[in-house]
């Protein structure tokens, strides 16, 4: 389903294991930027109706998410503060082609490609993380994310044929493979 074209390493495990709390704190930045990147949709594409619809309900859904994060550090006794991100967004996002209606794919399939690799570490977590509290939220969230993945992959079919949006998804997703198993010193969701 998620078109993922290789799994989180036992190395990325190993940064959760070690640090926690550095994980979730980068989980809260993570849902802060996935409203983000829904608003900035809803700016660029302010004439497609269907769009900004489902951009709406995933904005609202994020930003939940994000206060549901931000309440689940502040029980924990970790204090949120500012990060240094992981390069996984912005590399994906330097693949975002510069003219339409290819821009729209892309932005829309990086949004998704991020989605589903939230989802699949959502699913580690709640299978790795010996809380219970984590695990039930985890798996809530996995949910979500799969279905924000979905809305993404079909809203980028209004850019072009299905084809080519299947096509550019798979070229894009081999290159996400790229990053994810180049991975990131700093413990982070998308590290």
């Amino acid at each position: 389903m998620l078109t993922l074209k290789t799994d989180s390493s036992e190395r990325w495990l190993q940064q959760v294991r070690e640090n926690l709390p550095e994980i979730l704190i980068d989980h809260a930045h993570c849902e802060k930027k996935a409203a983000g990147c829904a608003m900035n949709l809803i700016f660029a594409y302010v004439e497609n109706y269907e769009l900004c619809q489902e951009m709406v309900e995933i904005v609202n859904e994020e930003l939940d998410h994000f206060q549901r994060v931000l309440d689940l550090l502040a029980r924990r006794g970790i204090k949120f503060k500012r990060q240094i991100p992981s390069t996984y967004g912005r590399r994906l996002n330097d693949l975002v082609r510069k003219d339409e209606p290819q821009r729209g794919i892309d932005r829309l399939l990086v949004a998704g490609l991020i989605e589903a690799r939230s989802c699949e570490r959502f699913d580690l977590l709640r299978k790795h993380v010996d809380d219970a509290e984590l695990s039930d939220f985890y798996h809530e969230l996995f949910e979500s994310e799969a279905r924000h993945y979905t809305a993404y992959v079909r809203l980028a079919k209004m850019f072009g044929s299905e084809d080519v949006v299947l096509a550019r998804l798979d070229e894009l997703a081999g290159l996400e493979a790229e990053i994810i198993a180049t991975g990131d010193p700093m413990p982070r969701m998308h590290s």
